[in-house]
This record gives C-alpha cells, structure tokens and sequence, in this order.
C-alpha cells in the first residue's frame, strides 16, 4: 500500500541518523513545478530541525533524478516556486546555506535545475547511466538556479563557459574527473552508496560537522593567508572545543569506546 508522504511531490524518509529526501514527480522525470518546491522545502525543514537526523540524501523518484524546471509551467507563465520562496530559493534551499551535509543520489537525468540541485548538494554519487548538464541556453533561458554561480566554483573557469554556452550534456566520466561528484557507481547502487557515505558522515560528532563545512564555503573565496579566513577557522574551533561532545570524543577515545554524541 502507497504511504500518504509517498503520494506527496516531495517527502522525507528516516534511515538512523539520515534524512532521505525523495523528489517524487517520475511521470514528469520530477520536473519542478511550484508543488514540487514547496513540498521539497518542507522536507528540508522537517531535516533541519530533527536533532537526531545529521545528513540529508537528495534523489529522485523513477528513472531521473531531476530534469529542472518544468518547461510547461514555464511556458504558461506559471511560477515554479512558491509565494514565500523567493529568499529560499528553487526547492526550498538552493539560495539557504544550511548547516547539516547534504549528499546527492543522482540516479538518473540531472538537467537544468537538476544540475543546480546537485550543485546545492555537498556531495553526489552519481549513476553511471545518468547526466548533468545545463541546457538553458537552448531553451533562450539561463540557469538561474545557481548553476552561474556555482559551476564555475566546481570546475575551471573555462569548462564551466563551455558547458553553460553550448547547453552540451556533461557524462559521469566528466563529472567524476573535474570533482562534480564524488563517485560513480551502477545505477542499481547509487542510494545505498550515498547512504553508504551519508553515514561515515553521521558517525562523526554532528556540530564538529557542521562547523566544518561552514568555515570550508565561507573561507573557499579566500586565502588561507588572509587574517579573516583564520579568524573564521578561530572562532569556530573555539565554539566547537566548548561544546559537550567535544569533550566526549577524547573520553571515547581514552575509554576504547564508541562515542555517544549528543549534539550540543
């Protein structure tokens, strides 16, 4: 029998300490339309603020993992966000920087917004069956979800002008080699991997985490010579060394024990 979550565009399932966020349009290759972001933001939130749930796992439903913007929306000018979005962004969280990692399932087509969803992602595993690509400018549109900003962060400057002038698709081969994702597999093993990884992940003190990753995007702009880059690090190695499951991984540690994190 259908569970109600599974009859949503969008829904979150537990699995232990992950999140996995399913977006669930497969008759549309989960194209988003409006319904689909909103319902895709709440699962975000519904993760943001379960204290036990430390990684999300963004996929898709049925045989894409997302095609982007849904074109027939777009051509009867209907929004594909919601009225109280625009300071989210596409899906919820494409604008958001949040705290806790997020890794993509690509399990099939990531075109358009796909492709930005996973750029949104930390981390993606990726079918060896499936494709990114930023195909707007064929469509006489641009990528405006991100992908401007944030291909040419991933990949040198000059792949990323070519992949966003010419629309071409990008193969798993070339994501793989220029860092767009993290691993290749069998179309059949792309979520346990991520979920595989999403939980080497979860194993590890969750503000450390957290922490971590924020102090890596909001220095990547600068160098780590530069006096604000180390006051970033600084000040949140302090945070983190007074918090209680920092003195828990030492006493772990020192008693040969798995450590027991509370998250605070």
């Amino acid at each position: 029998m259908v569970q109600p979550d599974e009859e949503r565009p969008a829904y979150l399932r537990k699995d232990g300490h992950v999140a996995i966020i399913t977006m669930n349009r497969p008759h549309a290759m989960n194209a988003v339309n409006a319904a689909m972001s909103m319902a895709m933001q709440e699962a975000v939130d519904e993760f943001l603020a379960d204290p036990e749930l430390r990684v999300g796992i963004l996929t898709g439903a049925g045989k894409a993992f997302c095609a982007g913007a849904d074109l027939r929306e777009v051509a009867a000018k209907r929004p594909l966000i919601g009225p109280d979005q625009h300071e989210r962004g596409f899906g919820g969280f494409t604008k958001q920087l949040i705290d806790k990692p997020l890794v993509a399932a690509v399990n099939g087509y990531a075109l358009g917004g796909g492709t930005e969803f996973v750029l949104a992602c930390d981390l993606a595993v990726m079918s060896e069956t499936a494709t990114l690509g930023l195909p707007e400018v064929r469509h006489g549109i641009i990528p405006a979800g991100g992908g401007l900003l944030r291909l040419q962060r991933r990949v040198p400057l000059a792949i990323a002008l070519e992949a966003v002038m010419t629309g071409a698709a990008i193969s798993p081969e070339e994501a793989l080699r220029w860092g767009l994702v993290n691993r290749v597999v069998p179309a059949d093993q792309v979520l346990d991997t991520a979920i595989e990884l999403a939980g080497k992940i979860a194993r590890n003190a969750p503000l450390a985490v957290q922490a971590s990753k924020r102090v890596l995007y909001q220095a990547a702009a600068q160098s780590d010579w530069d006096a604000e880059a180390w006051k970033l690090s600084d000040e949140a190695a302090t945070a983190i060394i007074r918090t209680a499951d920092a003195k828990e991984g030492p006493r772990a540690f020192v008693e040969k024990r798995a450590p027991k994190w509370e998250g605070r």
